[in-house]
């Protein structure tokens, strides 16, 4: 079984042929997958789609590129949604340095607004990082992020971060990077993550892997990346596959 712990089958790059995505992905033994929502739309389709699939979960929290579009009641919204048995997470959350919509104050602001906010309501955080890797850190830890842990969503950073994220009670994932052939420094730092901290994920419908890589990713990929994975680490798919999903299980506290 695998856990695919990052997918947005809420895009509307899945409207045409969702049953179909699912039915792939079944084939490929995917039989637990949570559908992050960033935003008022895809928090909305998140939603329904886990009132839909006994097999789907939810995160709900707010991108970094769209910070500067977040209000207060967004942030009211997002916590009467959490008490639902089924979200099962908070985010994704974080900073965006690459592109410049939001003002990086304003990205760091509603970035500890939402980690405060899991804390309260005990969820876990999906972190989303891109070239703001030191300053990510430094609000983690500002903000006792190890009270309630969570994700580095399709992590590409170091090893030193990488052990300064677990250190703080974070999980690391991979998603379809992994797979490309010149991904010298994920493979090596894939490599090096213990069993009982990694996690793996597709990021659909974007990160497609290695040999799909340009083409639409769908949550039946994620095994490209646990087959890469184990090979790396010199261990079976098979046991690959167990520790992940059971970190997943641990990390989300689903007990079904």
């Amino acid at each position: 079984m695998l856990f695919d712990t990052h997918v947005h089958l809420n895009a509307d790059q899945f409207n045409d042929d969702l049953e179909d995505v699912i039915e792939r992905a079944k084939e490929r033994n995917v039989e637990k997958m949570v559908v992050v929502g960033f935003d008022e739309p895809t928090i909305n389709r998140a939603m329904e789609l886990i009132g839909k699939y006994d097999f789907m979960y939810a995160s709900v929290g707010w991108h970094p590129v769209d910070a500067i579009d977040m209000k207060d009641e967004h942030l009211t919204w997002i916590e009467e949604l959490a008490a639902h048995p089924k979200v099962v997470a908070i985010g994704e959350m974080g900073l965006d340095y690459h592109w410049d919509k939001s003002p990086k104050d304003i990205q760091k602001e509603v970035f500890r607004r939402q980690i405060r906010l899991a804390r309260k309501v005990n969820l876990p955080i999906i972190i989303h990082n891109r070239d703001a890797t030191e300053d990510v850190i430094t609000i983690l830890k500002e903000e006792s992020v190890e009270e309630v842990g969570g994700i580095m969503h399709c992590f590409t950073g170091s090893i030193e971060v990488a052990k300064q994220c677990m250190d703080m009670n974070m999980y690391i994932s991979f998603g379809g990077p992994v797979t490309f052939k010149n991904a010298k420094k994920p493979k090596e730092v894939a490599a090096e993550i213990p069993l009982d901290k990694l996690l793996i994920e597709t990021d659909c419908p974007y990160l497609t892997p290695h040999p799909y890589r340009g083409k639409r990713n769908e949550p039946a990929y994620v095994s490209y990346v646990a087959e890469q994975i184990a090979e790396l680490k010199g261990i079976s798919y098979d046991e690959l596959a167990k520790h992940t999903t059971e970190n997943a299980l641990k990390l989300f506290r689903i007990n079904d």
